[in-house]
């Protein structure tokens, strides 16, 4: 089986969380999913748990904080396209959601912009060229100008 990764994260509005990220190509998994918290599938090894945060304190007791102002984690999902990228980035705002809370990346063989969700969790969507990405590092550092 392979790895699976869930990001949990604290949201205040649960259906809104659900619609805004049902926005932006997750699917809700009804199994792992009640009044108080919804799995977010964006693919069969990335999930997302949106939690109330009522539920998340049964977790942790460390404090939430505001992350429109704060930012502990930058999560990152890859897209087929760098139109795929921007179309992405389109449906979040559409949604409520945040365009560029971050700059947006053009390296040519690299493209990225990234979004907040209404809770202000920031996630970049990034396309990378097939080919620069099998030359690993050092195709990276020369296409950039580091080598």
């Amino acid at each position: 089986m392979p790895k699976l990764i869930f990001v949990n994260l604290p949201v205040t509005d649960l259906p809104r969380s659900v619609a805004f990220y049902e926005a932006v190509g997750a699917k809700m998994n009804p199994m792992f999913s009640d009044q108080t918290a919804a799995c977010m599938v964006f693919s069969e090894t990335i999930h997302a748990m949106l939690l109330t945060h009522e539920k998340w304190a049964t977790f942790t007791d460390r404090a939430i904080p505001d992350a429109h102002k704060t930012a502990q984690v930058l999560l990152c999902l890859s897209e087929d396209s760098r139109e795929a990228v921007d179309a992405v980035v389109e449906r979040a705002t559409e949604a409520g959601g945040q365009a560029d809370p971050s700059a947006q990346q053009d390296y040519g063989f690299m493209y990225g912009r990234s979004y907040a969700d209404p809770d202000g969790h920031i996630w970049e969507v990034m396309w990378m060229d097939p080919e620069a990405a099998a030359q690993g590092p050092e195709g990276f550092a020369s296409q950039v100008g580091g080598g």
